[in-house]
């Protein structure tokens, strides 16, 4: 994650109601794969804890393959705000950006 991130993060996470962001993928848009955030109350089962400043992310098992080495960052634009991910493992990716295959 960089200290973006992890400061979008924490923002996050210090709301009233704090809950833990899982990041996974699922079969999505014209290259096969997307990310997706979910906000948890508890890690799953098989859910892999990162943490990173004090700041804790849960990956779903699923994912793990997909995103391992993957770095998390924070960009806003004038026409967005949202989380992208660098990931070094991507093959192939739509051209809007969506969606990716990895090898």
């Amino acid at each position: 994650m960089t200290p973006t991130a992890v400061l979008r993060l924490r923002g996050l996470l210090n709301s009233p109601t704090p809950q833990l962001i899982r990041i996974s993928v699922r079969n999505k848009g014209c290259a096969g794969l997307s990310y997706h955030l979910d906000y948890v109350e508890k890690p799953g089962k098989f859910d892999e804890v990162v943490t990173q400043d004090e700041v804790k992310v849960l990956i779903d098992s699923k994912a793990l393959f997909s995103i391992i080495g993957s770095e998390m960052d924070w960009k806003e634009d004038a026409l967005s705000s949202k989380f992208v991910f660098n990931n070094p493992n991507i093959k192939d990716a739509c051209g809007c950006g969506e969606s990716f295959t990895v090898a």
